[in-house]
């Protein structure tokens, strides 16, 4: 993977990626930037993937610049096409890591996904994240410290995929306050976004687990913000976890310098919800109480839990979900 810092490179880092004449996928709010597009798109999300690929005639790649919506929808992009993809990400969600993507209509509910993209290069500007609001903030960067979590316990992890989830958590958990006091602070933003850049390059070596399982059932379903559910959704699977994978949350939580790290990632998550006074849970996202056996099974048969140290009976994933409720 290409990698590169500063939206000044954004011209070397797609002739290094052999792009000249790209297909910006990107929302009208980036209209502003010069990306030497060839054709954009500009509904982010959606789930008419054949049009958007279809503005790729005559394209070499796909550039994608926003956060996990417009990176998914350029993957889906990419996939469709054999173009090669290059992300700018403006959050923190990780997405410009991997291959695989979901798809999900205007009102963000999940209409599917795939895999096969082409991910070539990442460019990380930070400038392009001083203006993202308090609650995506926070979200995006709960569910990068999610990815550094679950990597070092997922069925696929590794000593290297463990050494950017450690350096990738130490990072979160260092800059988020710092960006949550001072979000025009650039230094902040870079620090954060050097975590998420951990976080993905940890997903993208040993991928994901029951946190993330259980908020793409929830979140898929209801349109809810994947990030805020991860922050949610992580500090009861980490509990749970401690007895299958007791070394894996003992350093994720000497990462973020706690010696209790479920409840560390709840204080996180509290950032971005002030007015609760506490951890956001799924009831003040919306999230109706009846819906929880249904939402178990679901995530039952996710691959996230069938990749976690114990895969979870919908019995036990409703046990937590009613933790996380």
């Amino acid at each position: 993977m290409i990698v590169r810092w500063g939206l000044e490179t954004l011209p070397e880092v797609c002739a290094e990626a052999g792009v000249s004449a790209p297909l910006a996928v990107a929302s009208a709010r980036w209209d502003g930037l010069a990306l030497g597009e060839r054709a954009r798109w500009r509904q982010v999300p959606t789930d008419r993937i054949g049009e958007a690929a279809a503005q790729a005639s005559g394209c070499d790649g796909v550039l994608a610049v926003g956060g996990g919506s417009a990176i998914d929808l350029g993957k889906a992009v990419s996939a469709a096409t054999d173009l090669p993809l290059v992300s700018v990400p403006t959050t923190y969600s990780g997405a410009e890591w991997t291959t695989y993507y979901g798809v999900r209509d205007p009102e963000r509910r999940m209409r599917g996904g795939g895999s096969g993209a082409h991910p070539t290069a990442i460019l990380y500007a930070p400038e392009l994240t001083l203006a993202l609001p308090l609650r995506p903030t926070v979200g995006t960067a709960l569910n990068a410290l999610a990815h550094c979590a679950e990597a070092l316990y997922a069925a696929g992890h590794n000593d290297a995929a463990d050494e950017e989830a450690l350096a990738g958590a130490q990072l979160i958990s260092e800059w988020l306050p710092r960006v949550v006091e001072a979000p025009d602070d650039r230094e902040a933003r870079a620090g954060l976004l050097r975590g998420a850049a951990h976080g993905g390059a940890a997903l993208a070596g040993s991928m994901l687990a029951l946190a993330h399982a259980l908020a793409q059932a929830i979140g898929g379903r209801y349109g809810l913000p994947h990030g805020t559910l991860n922050g949610i959704c992580l500090p009861p699977v980490l509990r749970f976890n401690t007895a299958f994978a007791a070394d894996a949350v003992r350093r994720f939580g000497e990462a973020i310098g706690s010696d209790d790290p479920a409840t560390r990632v709840g204080e996180l998550s509290t950032l971005g919800f002030p007015e609760l006074g506490g951890p956001p849970r799924l009831r003040d996202l919306g999230v109706p109480e009846h819906d929880l056996p249904e939402l178990a099974a679901s995530t039952a048969e996710r691959g996230g839990n069938k990749a976690n140290p114990h895969e979870a009976s919908p019995e036990e994933i409703e046990r937590l979900l009613r933790e996380a409720w």
